[in-house]
């Protein structure tokens, strides 16, 4: 088995970089081995307008030691004109970000009706301007099968707008993959939490808040068909880690925030992930070749990134200014890191 791996642009294409004093904290964890990342718009205040977005980007860039491509999206809200969306085209920006109303962390303006006729007209001058739609596909059912009863509204999508690219984003039912292998306009992202890990991993030996997300860890059938399409470097799925990060407090608390925070494991987890299974050589393709050529990537830093094959003690905590975040795999060792050349 090889000691080093190279990846050249590493490619985050769901991430959630949050703001203040906690956007400087955690932003050199995916700043520093990625070359470019899709940026979540769900802020306390979400990125609605074209002038938002920049303003949020410039900041970002501000706080960046290292070539690093923020690709910003748009909050899609049934207030939406295609004057902005032109805005927001010509600024670069082509992707919009769709969240069901309530669904997850910062989905409180989110679209309350999938299908309605302000929302339909949005997905028309969407396609008519080349934009990306990425969804949060989930409905307000029974927590397991949220995604799956969302899938009807990805096919009416792509089925009525066919010139449109549409993103399953951090697909978690194996049932998905059957619908993006069936419409050609229509992929996903994979995230590292969804094919290492299953609802045993949240409730199986005692509830682990840490592990809590949304969309929920599945079925270990689930875990494993996922497992495979990344494995595979499937050509419609790239990788997003949905990293998303909330203090210790949050996810102990009575509520439990959704998400992990798994962005200061991904690339040796992911090394590890790919060489337990004899596919380091698909590995380059999952992580970065398949961003580039679903989201029609032309401009970004270019970063070459090597991995080597030696213990790696995860820390229990990643401290910020506001507390602690308890990150993926606290207090565990990981078999790969990445050389301190890079770091």
């Amino acid at each position: 088995m090889p000691q080093t791996l190279q990846l050249t642009n590493p490619m985050d294409m769901h991430l959630h970089l949050r703001e203040g004093e906690m956007l400087s904290a955690i932003l050199p964890f995916s700043a520093n081995p990625f070359s470019a990342a899709v940026v979540m718009p769900n802020l306390k205040t979400p990125i609605t307008t074209t002038a938002q977005a920049l303003a949020y980007k410039r900041q970002i860039l501000s706080l960046c030691s290292t070539s690093f491509e923020p690709l910003m999206s748009i909050f899609l809200t049934p207030d939406l004109d295609k004057q902005e969306l032109i805005r927001a085209k010509e600024a670069g920006i082509h992707i919009l970000k769709l969240y069901p109303k309530g669904s997850t962390t910062g989905s409180e303006k989110g679209v309350k009706e999938m299908l309605c006729e302000k929302t339909l007209h949005i997905f028309e001058i969407a396609q008519e301007l080349g934009f990306i739609l990425s969804i949060h596909g989930e409905s307000n059912g029974f927590c397991m099968e949220r995604e799956y009863e969302f899938l009807p509204i990805f096919a009416h999508i792509a089925q009525h707008f066919p010139r449109l690219r549409i993103i399953i984003e951090h697909m978690s039912d194996r049932r998905s993959l059957e619908l993006i292998e069936k419409y050609p306009n229509l992929y996903a992202t994979l995230t590292l939490h969804h094919i290492t890990m299953n609802l045993d991993d949240v409730l199986g030996g005692g509830i682990n808040p840490h592990h809590f997300c949304k969309p929920m860890l599945k079925t270990k059938k689930d875990q494993q068909a996922l497992l495979q399409a990344a494995l595979n470097a499937h050509p419609k799925v790239s990788f997003g880690s949905d990293s998303a990060p909330h203090l210790e407090s949050a996810k102990l608390n009575s509520k439990g925030a959704a998400g992990i925070f798994s962005a200061p494991i991904l690339l040796p987890a992911l090394a590890e992930v790919f060489a337990s299974h004899n596919a380091l050589d698909c590995l380059q393709t999952f992580i970065s070749n398949r961003a580039i050529a679903n989201y029609k990537l032309k401009h970004f830093p270019i970063k070459t990134i090597t991995l080597e094959r030696v213990e790696n003690p995860v820390p229990p905590y990643i401290n910020t200014p506001l507390g602690h975040i308890i990150p993926l795999r606290a207090q565990t060792n990981l078999s790969w890191r990445i050389k301190e050349e890079n770091r």
